[in-house]
């Protein structure tokens, strides 16, 4: 499961994007993958392991709901 969020540009500042993306490893757990940054600049990444599918997901669903209140919307074409 894949999701890119994109904050809409204020004045002369660059994009800023939020990438979840949740995999599951070779163990059977679950990497929720967070990648946030300003498109063409810096970016950070962070991994969180999950044994539990549904608390994987639970957390992906948490992640996309906070970006959405801080005005990041879908992107399409990831």
């Amino acid at each position: 499961m894949r999701l890119l969020l994109q904050h809409p540009p204020v004045a002369d500042e660059p994009v800023r994007f939020v990438r979840l993306s949740l995999d599951q490893d070779l163990l059977g757990g679950w990497t929720l993958t967070r990648e946030s940054g300003q498109l063409g600049g810096r970016s950070t990444l962070r991994r969180d392991q999950f044994l539990d599918r549904a608390e994987a997901d639970a957390a992906f669903a948490r992640l996309r709901d906070q970006q959405l209140k801080r005005g990041f919307v879908a992107a399409a074409g990831d």
